[in-house]
Parts: C-alpha cells; structure tokens; sequence
C-alpha cells in the first residue's frame, strides 16, 4: 500500500490532470443520480470510491477528499489527523514522529504539490476546516455531483485594538524593542507557590511567560489554571492550547475560562503524541490541528461567535500565536505552513530552539520575501542544556530538535561544559538581534530557570531595538 502511495505522489501531475478532465464530465452525471435518488447512488458509489482511492491514496474516507490541494497524498493517513501540516515533529529523514518507520504524509504533500505546481512558482494549499466528523465514511463523489466541494476556510481580518485594548506582550511586539519571553514547565504539584518561585525569577526580565500545555505528552498542572495563577499574582502569561487532548467543545471553554481569569496571550499548537510521554497508553484527540484552532479562537475573539456559528455574549480579547519549525523537513515549504498560520489568525510566531543560525537565516529570507514579518512578529525560540550529551539526547529523543554536530562538538570539548553552552546560547540570541525581521528571543530549558534568568540578564535583552520594518 505504501509504494502505491508514493507511486500517487511521483505521478501527482498526471493525476491532477486526470481529475481536471473529468470536470466537465460530473455536471452530465448529475441528473442521472438525482432521478436515481441519492442515497441509492451513495451505495453504488461508495464501495467502489473505497476500492479505488483507498488502492492509490490509501483513502481513510473522511467524507471531504481534499487530494488535489494535497499533492495527491491522503492527509488522513497523518497520525495526528492534521489537514493544514505538517507538525513541527517531521524527523530528519522526512519520516513520522509518531511512526518513525512510515514518512510523514504530509512531506509526501509537499513533495506532490510541488510536481503538480512544476515551474509555475510558490506551492500553496488552502486552509481547511477540523474535519466533520459526521461526513466520516461518506462517499466524497456523491458529495462533488451534488456540487458540494470540500470546505474551506476563508483567510480572517483581526479586529484593530488600539493601544488601551491591548494586552502587555502586543503592546511590547508593537512597541518596536526586542521581546522577550520565556517557556516555563507548569510544576507536578497541587500548590501554586512553586510556579510562582519560578515565576519570579524572572520579573522586569521578560515580556511574557509560556506555560507549556503537557509538553512532551507529560502530564503537569492544567496550562489554563497555571496561566491564571500568574495572570492573578501580575504576571503576562502566554496560554499553550495543545490539540491533542481536548476536543473543540472543550478547548473553546477552556479559551473562554481563560480569557475570564485574566489571561490575554493564546499560541496554538497541534502538540506532541502521547507516545513520546509518560502516558503512551492515552487516546489522543487531535480534534483540531494548529491552523483549524487558530482560525476558531480568531473567530471567537474578532467575530464572537464559537466554531459552530453560535453567538457569544462577550468575545474574548486574546492575542494570538503559533509555532513554527524552520529546522526539519520539509524545509523550504515550512513558510507556506507559516503563511496558513498568520492567515488563521496568528499575530505571532514561536520557533522551535535554534541551534543552527545558517538554516534559520535561509528561512528568514524567504520570510522577508514574503513579507511575512510584517505581518507577524517572529520570536525566535532559544535555550541551553547543561552537557554536550543532554544536547545530544534531545536531538536524538525529542521530535523536531535539530542540533549541528559542530556546536556539540564545540560544547564536548569545553572544560565547563555547562559554561560553554550558556556561551554559545548568548552567542546565538546575539546573533539572532541582528536578523532584520526577528522581533525577539523564546528562551527554553526544561528546570533551568536559574541558568535563563542569568542569560537574559547579561544579553540585556529588552534594552535592543529589532532591526524590522513596522508590522502589524
């Protein structure tokens, strides 16, 4: 089944051409069904689009085929269910960060849509919608003669804010100074006061704290209560909404709960497997990916009305981020996955750690190209670990981590290996504040806030001006 797949993939152009040429063919068969009766054509049909495009694409019959905005590469067959990836956890090799022995269905997107655009310029997809679970199992041809094409989302216009409305982390992204912020764990215990010690640490440091939301598949204290706890006690945090546990129903009122408790930052995520952490034997959800989550905490905060089209009595003002992950494949088209995101709402952008400046700036100067970063501020994510080794461990175990053999190199050799990383990390967001589009640093290090608040302090972080023209 495999081979057929990639097979689909290679051929992707014929494919597409093929799926063109019967256009003007479905409009004649139209009538023929409808005086057949729906549902009687849906019996004859389904059975035999299962056998078909279950053959070629390994169709999953999500009822809303999207093969030709997909590279003819079957977006259900990703393991986290996402329709707008790929995920910031693609291995090295291109390959599943849930099935290291399959290669991400969404590379094999990237690589079709790129033989059907041929040398017609920059590929692109659409933004699609969570899928309707309702339509699973539901034949997508009958869905196409009755001239019902799979859903899209329509790109969303942000309300303006002015300055009086808006949160402490927007007003600093738009106040034209480096940002910083910085990711904190939230901690294993019922008691608040040891967030709040490590929360601390870092006061008239940082912009903004990022609570993680059960990073890793690990399970901590909830990201929304830990959010509040600190919104509570003066701190700006910045709310982590991982899909992979909650459906939308669910993470909606976690948004509204949130936005309620004082909370004003959102970034979106899709979220590791739950294989990677401590409670593989989970189901995970992945109701929503990044890109659909987006588009309905956007529509929540500029439209007040929830993902079903209900109205709310006061929509939240909340403002909104993703991530991003220039460092795996598919490397070059990681800024179409970019651009889907501020599309969907995202006013700012989160990388995975950087440890690789060469790559990153390839990255920023398709961005710059783009103008991407006048739409949204980029905030570079940057971080130490204590040893070459635990470097070592994390890009072998952590999905999406890339770490260039020369910087463990360099750390390896050091008498202090714990000095020269904290060296290379300052060295880096150094690097990063001459970067014209980078709008500030995302400083990591899982239980090492001392080690951050040190670094924060001797670059002087908020004290530069970014080198970037006025964004949004």
């Amino acid at each position: 089944m495999l081979s057929l797949r990639l097979w689909s993939v290679r051929h992707a152009r014929r494919l597409q051409r093929a799926y063109a040429a019967l256009g003007p063919i479905v409009p004649l068969l139209a009538p023929v069904a409808r005086a057949a009766g729906w549902q009687r054509t849906a019996a004859w049909l389904r059975p035999m689009e299962r056998a078909a495009k279950g053959l070629l694409f390994d169709c999953r019959m999500c009822g809303e085929c999207v093969l030709s905005a997909t590279g003819m590469a079957c977006p259900m067959n990703c393991a986290k269910s996402m329709r707008n990836g790929p995920c910031g956890g693609v291995r090295a090799d291109g390959h599943c960060e849930v099935q290291p022995a399959l290669p991400c269905a969404w590379v094999q997107a990237t690589e079709g849509a790129r033989r059907i655009a041929g040398d017609q310029g920059d590929i692109g997809a659409p933004l699609l919608p969570a899928l309707d679970q309702r339509a699973r199992g539901s034949s997508s041809w009958v869905a196409l003669l009755q001239g019902r094409p799979a859903p899209t989302l329509q790109p969303l216009q942000p309300r303006q804010t002015d300055a009086a409305e808006q949160g402490p982390l927007e007003r600093a992204c738009n106040s034209g100074r480096f940002v910083v912020t910085v990711e904190v764990a939230p901690p294993d215990s019922a008691d608040p006061g040891a967030l709040l010690r490590r929360a601390a640490l870092f006061e008239g440091l940082v912009d903004a704290i990022n609570i993680t939301d059960g990073a890793g598949g690990n399970c901590h204290m909830s990201s929304v209560a830990a959010s509040a706890i600190l919104a509570a006690h003066g701190h700006v945090p910045v709310y982590q909404v991982a899909c992979r546990d909650r459906n939308r129903i669910a993470i909606q009122g976690d948004i509204l709960g949130a936005a309620a408790l004082g909370v004003r930052n959102l970034l979106c995520l899709t979220g590791d497997d739950v294989s990677q952490g401590d409670h593989p034997q989970a189901k995970p959800v992945f109701d929503l990916d990044a890109v659909s989550l987006l588009h309905v905490a956007s529509s929540m905060c500029h439209s007040g009305v929830y993902a079903s089209g209900r109205k709310l009595e006061l929509a939240p003002q909340l403002f909104l981020g993703a991530s991003v992950n220039p460092f795996v494949p598919p490397y070059v088209e990681r800024i179409a996955n970019l651009e889907k995101k501020i599309l969907a709402g995202a006013r700012f952008i989160q990388t995975q750690f950087c440890f690789d400046l060469a790559m990153f700036e390839d990255f920023m100067r398709e961005v710059r190209r783009r103008q991407l970063h006048r739409r949204a501020h980029i905030i570079v994510g940057v971080g130490t670990l204590g040893s070459a080794r635990a470097l070592a461990w994390m890009a072998a175990h952590v999905p999406g981590v890339h770490v260039p053999a020369t910087l463990l190199a360099r750390i390896e050799a050091a008498a202090d290996q714990q000095a020269q990383a904290t060296r290379c990390c300052i060295e880096t967001i150094q690097a990063l504040s001459a970067i014209e589009g980078v709008a500030g640093v995302h400083v990591m290090g899982h239980r090492n806030e001392n080690v951050l608040a040190e670094i924060i302090a001797e670059c002087d972080l908020r004290s530069r001006q970014r080198l970037q023209g006025a964004a949004i």
